[in-house]
């Protein structure tokens, strides 16, 4: 019986084993042969590719059966050239081996079989390598920053190389595989406009008190040399220590171009600008640069897009901008976090729950100095179970085991209304019951969400796709108090984007770096 049941027992887990269904075997991506010509080509041993440890670099030699395929000299000299002049798309040259390619080539004629397969090799490895640059990036934000939510971008670099190799149309294959977007054209164009100017060497201009016009200060000298460099102030000057006309109409043309108050007085803001060297500046348009092939290649058809350094927010819709808003964005401490999203809903009247950094470092503190400090602010506390706290019973030892909810209305943190769109920071845009903030030049000042100037008529205008959204519908919406939310049926996507320069009519176009990211971008570009 013993022996049955054995027997009974490995049938089962045999039957088993053998219904289980074996895992699918790994699909490859198939390479598309490349097409050699009749010019020298030489095989090439394996375990040289093998040292490169490049996948890639392995598919794209099976694709040549593992014999060289650099033979053109056409070809080749596209491919160099391209290496050698890669500075001017703010990459370069040495990280693609440029002086070493040009040693190889200088001799290219004399090379041995086993230096020709090098030589290959390494145009092969160093151009996928600077096509995978352009594409999306040297660097990989999420290796960078931990609020970045941008997706991967992938690219099949093999299918798009041999596919240009065997049509001959190598010379397509750089712009075709860049962004597509203006911002990132404008920025290729401010690296194109800065390398024009001279080195310069005017020193610092020292922290001095507000300027004005017609007063007398010896740093004015400098400041016009400044002005001149950059181009704001043309023709000739005496450099004189006074603020004259001329140069205080120079002065607000500066201002405007770095987004600061363009009323002539020249202040601390307009001196740390007037402070960066051109390679500084240089340095800035090339980090943006970067930042620009992390973005998508293309943008959508309809979409906000945010600039936060710039306080901005554009909705472009068919490629033309349809509404422009001015906002307000995190603090350096609380900084708005870079987002890819698309828009799902407006709120109006919403309530505001406190987030928990916010009740640590502001709600916590105020508490303990005066129990009533929630109640002015139309804010209530909960319990775990809902109940209302009276703030008297509140335990200032555990804050954390409360709710606290900010009821609507025109006080509320958020002001009338918000929008949300999917993202992991809990963040939104927002109205805010801070009106007379957006006049201001630094808006640097939130918890990290955006709030939006007039953002009633932007909620209408994203709404309003059947005409089923006039002015007054929102009205009675608003004095009802009630919270009422609604789902955009138009399809938005939402670009939450950080950069600091661009250009536009020739001209070079510059923010703060609020977050002070530019500096330490370009340093790690550059390591």
């Amino acid at each position: 019986m013993k022996k049955l049941y054995f027997v009974l027992v490995i049938s089962f887990f045999l039957g088993c084993k053998k219904d289980t269904p074996k895992p699918a075997p790994a699909i490859k991506k198939t390479v598309p042969a490349i097409i050699l010509t009749d010019e020298r080509k030489v095989e090439i041993d394996t375990a040289l590719i093998g040292t490169f440890k490049s996948e890639t670099l392995k598919q794209f030699y099976i694709a040549s059966e593992n014999k060289t395929v650099w033979g053109n000299l056409e070809k080749r000299t596209y491919v160099l050239s391209q290496l050698q002049k890669s500075d001017e798309l703010g990459l370069e040259p040495e990280d693609y081996k440029a002086s070493q390619l040009k040693k190889f080539e200088d001799k290219v004629s004399s090379l041995s079989d086993s230096d020709l397969a090098t030589y290959d090799i390494l145009l092969t490895y160093n151009f996928e390598k600077y096509l995978n640059h352009l594409h999306k990036g040297k660097l990989d934000p999420k290796k960078i920053y931990t609020n970045w939510d941008l997706e991967e971008k992938v690219l099949d670099i093999n299918s798009v190389l041999i596919k240009a190799f065997n049509r001959n149309k190598l010379d397509s294959i750089v712009e075709n595989i860049q962004p597509k977007t203006q911002t990132y054209k404008q920025l290729l164009k401010a690296l194109e406009i800065i390398n024009t100017f001279p080195d310069d060497d005017i020193k610092n201009i020292e922290s001095v008190e507000k300027i004005t016009l017609n007063d007398t200060n010896s740093a004015l000298v400098k400041i016009k040399k400044k002005l001149l460099f950059w181009k704001d102030m043309t023709g000739k000057d005496s450099l004189t220590k006074i603020y004259d006309k001329k140069t205080f109409e120079a002065v607000k043309k500066f201002q405007e171009r770095h987004g600061l108050a363009s009323d002539g007085v020249i202040g601390a803001g307009t001196i740390s600008a007037l402070n960066y060297t051109k390679e500084r500046r240089r340095n800035q348009i090339i980090a943006n640069l970067e930042r620009w092939r992390w973005y998508p290649n293309e943008l959508s058809e309809n979409y906000f897009i945010i600039n936060i350094p710039d306080y901005s927010l554009n909705v472009v819709e068919n490629q033309d901008t349809t509404l422009v808003r001015n906002v307000v964005v995190g603090t350096s401490k609380r900084r708005t976090p870079i987002i890819t999203s698309f828009l799902k809903t407006v709120v109006f009247n919403p309530t505001w729950t406190v987030p928990p950094t916010i009740l640590k470092e502001d709600v916590v503190p105020a508490m303990k100095r005066n129990r009533n400090y929630l109640a002015k602010k139309n804010i209530t506390i909960y319990d775990s179970s809902g109940n209302v706290v009276d703030p008297i019973a509140w335990n200032e030892n555990k804050p954390n085991r409360y709710r606290y909810v900010q009821s609507p209305g025109s006080s509320n943190s958020l002001g009338l209304m918000k929008i949300l769109f999917p993202n992991h920071h809990s963040v939104y845009l927002h109205d805010t019951n801070h009106r007379n903030i957006f006049g201001r030049s630094n808006r640097s000042m939130s918890s990290g969400c955006v709030r939006v100037e007039n953002p009633l008529e932007l909620a209408q205008h994203i709404l309003d796709v059947d005409g089923n959204w006039p002015q007054d519908r929102i009205d009675t919406i608003i004095a009802s108090k009630k919270t009422m939310s609604f789902k955009i049926t138009k399809k938005y996507d939402l670009y939450q984007w950080y950069w600091t320069a661009w250009s536009k009519k020739n001209q070079l176009l510059f923010r703060a770096d609020i977050y002070n990211l530019d500096s330490d971008l370009y340093d790690k570009l550059r390591n």
